[in-house]
């Protein structure tokens, strides 16, 4: 049976952005009848989600797409936010390597994107990359939502 996706609009504020803010995910039905959705896609400013999580949304008929109403499991991946600092740094391999460490990124632009890390992935290793380039001052990261295991796997 071919996967249905519905796009699922989440509204909060972004410590991006520094605003009110909206965006929306493409979500897998799981269960049409409770109306859950696993997300397929990594937030890009968003709050405390990552992408693979089951989450629970109601349609919204004036706006004609569904709306998050709250996180029904999470997956256990963590979501990287990363602002590229430098400008003359060479994309392909910051991307390269952050990739080799068994994660995904999506892109917004040059200098923003964000990094899936999931949960199977040891973020010990993730973790040093990037806080070895933010040391030398390539990247910036944020980490909206650490997942407890990735949490322990830095502790260890």
């Amino acid at each position: 049976m071919k996967e249905q996706y519905e796009q699922i609009a989440i509204q909060y504020h972004s410590e991006v952005l520094e605003k009110e803010t909206e965006e929306i995910l493409w979500g897998i039905v799981v269960d049409a009848d409770k109306n859950l959705f696993q997300i397929d896609n990594i937030p890009f400013y968003g709050p405390e989600l990552s992408c693979e999580d089951i989450v629970h949304a109601k349609y919204d008929e004036k706006a004609k797409r569904y709306q998050l109403v709250h996180i029904e499991q999470p997956s256990g991946n963590t979501t990287v936010q990363v602002m590229v600092l430098k400008e003359k740094y060479n994309r392909e391999d910051l991307y390269n390597e952050i990739l080799y460490a068994q994660t995904e990124i999506e892109l917004v632009d040059d200098y923003y994107f964000v990094i899936n890390v999931p949960a199977k992935t040891d973020y010990k290793n993730v973790y040093a990359i990037l806080a070895a380039l933010e040391e030398e001052q390539v990247i910036s990261f944020a980490e909206p939502n650490l997942s407890p295991k990735h949490n322990a796997d830095i502790r260890k």
